[in-house]
């Protein structure tokens, strides 16, 4: 099997570059992606439970990995809430399936969002790490418009090892993620 674009990108074009920039050391200072984590809150889940079901199916035709769903923690009588009743649906990616999620993402699911601009460069956590959240689930070429039933969106977490905010636009910059202009 071949290696994704994205990650021969990292190694023969990013990290050289993010090296001399930041004057790393070492390459293993450079920072890297370590996972990437979508999450869908479903609250309207709580009165029709087929709607978990439909979003575990298109988180996991999505990613190529199969999504688990999340559970709530305690009771909220006012929102009709139980303790441990499926209210989200979440998937963790690393390694190759991660790059190629990463690189479909942005070559062709973000150029298909309605008035496009460029991704939010508001959603860093000061950590390094970057929150970017998706409003249609229909931005992706696996969903079939024809089936969904329901419109919902998501959040896509990108968690580095960068240590700062600075370093870790950089290198989502240096991949391609299409940041909005000032």
């Amino acid at each position: 099997m071949a290696t994704p674009r994205l990650k021969d990108k990292y190694t023969k074009e990013i990290v050289p570059a993010l090296k001399q920039k930041f004057e790393y050391q070492s390459v293993m200072q450079v920072p890297k992606i370590e996972k990437i984590c979508i999450n869908k809150g479903m609250g309207v889940a709580v009165t029709d439970k087929k709607l978990i079901d439909v979003a575990l199916e298109e988180i996991s035709n999505i990613t190529g990995q199969k999504a688990v769903a999340t559970r709530s923690k305690k009771a909220i009588s006012n929102f009709k809430l139980r303790e441990n009743m499926p209210i989200g649906v979440r998937v963790t990616l690393r390694g190759d399936k991660m790059y190629e999620f990463l690189d479909r993402l942005m070559a062709i699911a973000l150029p298909r969002v309605r008035d496009f601009k460029g991704v939010s460069n508001k959603g860093f956590d000061g950590h390094g790490n970057y929150t970017l959240g998706v409003k249609e689930q229909i931005i992706f070429p696996e969903i079939s418009i024809e089936k969904v039933s329901k419109i919902s969106g998501m959040d896509i977490t990108f968690v580095t090892t960068a240590k700062s905010d600075e370093e870790s636009f950089e290198l989502l910059k240096a991949f391609g993620m299409p940041f909005a202009q000032k």
